[in-house]
């Protein structure tokens, strides 16, 4: 009984830990880079979006949590840009 409350926490634990590198600004940028959003085609963002994790799975063009990394003030040059903050 006392291995298998064990395990269960263990568990829970290691879930909150993945969830919590899920949430996390993408560790890929490159320094003088900015999160350009709104001007992605899609299965052509760099990193995760709101309904997935993965580069190149975004859904639709010009969604506006969509980004690509370009450089740091570039995307306020571009129509329907806008930096993301994380």
């Amino acid at each position: 009984m006392k291995l298998s409350k064990s395990l269960m926490t263990v568990a829970a634990l290691g879930a909150f830990v993945a969830g919590a590198a899920l949430m996390a600004p993408d560790a890929h940028a490159k320094e003088g880079y900015e999160m350009c959003g709104g001007i992605v085609k899609a299965g052509q963002n760099d990193c995760k979006g709101n309904s997935h994790s993965c580069a190149g799975q975004a859904k639709k063009d010009a969604d506006a949590m969509e980004f690509v990394y370009v450089p740091n003030g570039t995307c306020d040059k571009i129509v329907g840009g806008h930096v993301i903050k994380m």
